[in-house]
């Protein structure tokens, strides 16, 4: 004899704070689960593995004995699958949980911020690619033992030199550390969320993908038009001008509000005309 509504209801566990607590957790472990894997790779993959789960369970309901004998032998390892191709996503996620917010913003110093944006001006009127990431919490040391180690003061010259379009270290990332710099041609991880446009190129899915696996703040400077772009978290912002740009840096690593302004002597330097309104592109991000 099925079970009147009011003999379910009595038959349910009294909600308590503690009750409450439990499912306001796991409400936010799957939200914030739905946001690691959105607009990625993962989300098909998760989709995948669930669809398996409804397939073995409706081959258990259904008796189809010779489905569920594979599947049952399959799910041990579901597992090791899980954690192979997720591999990228937890280890984001357990840094970004690791992160420490109210310690370690060392870059602050108003010196350095002047000759990295004198260095993109210059950089960004002659239509020299560059790529210089700033550490602030999350450490680099992987990426920055991939590079050419250097442990060099920050300068307009220095940064010049390294991205010299003849130079050995060209290619590859400048890496900023505790307002010195680290390293250079170092290699960065690309981004693979397919909401990026098609437009950017290796340096803009290199400076997302680094961002998207630390807290850094990554500036590059195409070397096809010479726009100045930042990437901060997984999202681009593009096309910004040198002052705008120091700005995000002063956001970035919590300095205040502080206007940043050119000399007229860089000024006159600059022949390319003014940039348009900063184009913003978001892109998912845990």
């Amino acid at each position: 004899m099925p079970l009147s509504f009011p003999h379910l209801t009595l038959s349910l566990p009294k909600l308590t704070l503690m009750g409450a607590v439990d499912i306001l957790v796991v409400a936010f472990l799957i939200y914030e689960l739905i946001l690691i894997v959105r607009g990625t790779r993962a989300a098909h993959i998760l989709l995948g593995i669930l669809t398996l789960f409804v397939i073995f369970n409706l081959s258990l309901w259904l008796r189809l004995d010779l489905l569920r004998a594979i599947l049952s032998r399959a799910m041990p390892y579901m597992a090791i699958a899980v954690i192979v191709l997720f591999q990228s996503e937890i280890r984001r996620t357990l840094a970004r949980i690791g992160r420490k917010r109210l310690f370690g913003r060392a870059f602050r110093r108003r010196e350095s911020t002047e000759e990295i944006l004198l260095a993109l001006n210059k950089l960004s009127i002659e239509k020299t690619g560059a790529l210089i990431v700033i550490e602030r919490d999350i450490g680099l040391r992987t990426f920055i033992e991939s590079g050419v180690r250097l442990d060099a003061h920050i300068s307009r010259d220095l940064l010049l030199s390294i991205f010299r379009k003849d130079g050995a270290l060209h290619d590859g990332a400048v890496i900023v550390q505790k307002e010195r710099i680290s390293a250079a041609a170092c290699f960065l991880p690309l981004s693979m969320n397919p909401a990026l446009s098609t437009k950017l190129g290796t340096r803009h899915r290199a400076a997302i993908g680094i961002t998207e696996e630390t807290d850094c703040l990554a500036i590059l400077v195409s070397e096809e038009n010479g726009r100045i772009s930042i990437a901060v978290f997984g999202e681009i912002e593009l096309d910004l001008s040198p002052e705008q740009v120091g700005q995000r840096i002063n956001r970035h690593f919590g300095g205040g509000r502080r206007l940043w302004r050119l000399s007229s002597e860089d000024k006159e330097e600059e022949t390319r005309v003014p940039n348009e309104v900063a184009q913003i592109q978001k892109v998912s991000r845990p």
